[in-house]
């Protein structure tokens, strides 16, 4: 079987986005970042997007939550938490700040946070009820 690292390597080889490619090159670079790079290295298609509703529902109060994909605005958010993501809509930012809630993107928190303590991550949305 193929290494983690040589499959991101070729799954970095398709990226365009110039972002998403120095994303997933840190998160590369450093092994607590290892499993992050192999969740933002898949096809756009694949990648989460989470609506602050099933997040406000799956996270606690004062939690660091990591959503390998983008964030968006349906629902609110009445805990305050610290959000990291590859990227957040623009009505989402507004909700995150009226909520007094910290947001980063994931290179900005390699760079804040080079060992990944105390994150956790979020890659699957709630079913609807």
């Amino acid at each position: 079987m193929v290494n983690k690292k040589t499959k991101i390597e070729r799954k970095l080889k398709r990226k365009t986005n110039p972002e998403l490619v120095e994303t997933i090159i840190a998160c590369k670079k450093n092994s607590a970042w290892l499993e992050i790079a192999h969740l933002i290295s898949t096809p756009a298609r694949k990648q989460v997007a989470l609506n602050l509703r099933d997040i406000n529902a799956q996270a606690k109060d004062g939690q660091t939550i990591l959503i390998p994909g983008k964030v968006l605005s349906s629902g609110n958010l009445d805990k305050k938490l610290k959000i990291i993501a590859l990227s957040f809509s623009a009505s989402a930012i507004d909700k995150l700040k009226k909520s007094k809630s910290d947001y980063l993107t994931i290179l900005e928190e390699i760079k804040k946070n080079p060992n990944a303590k105390d994150i956790n991550i979020l890659n699957k949305s709630i079913s609807k009820k």
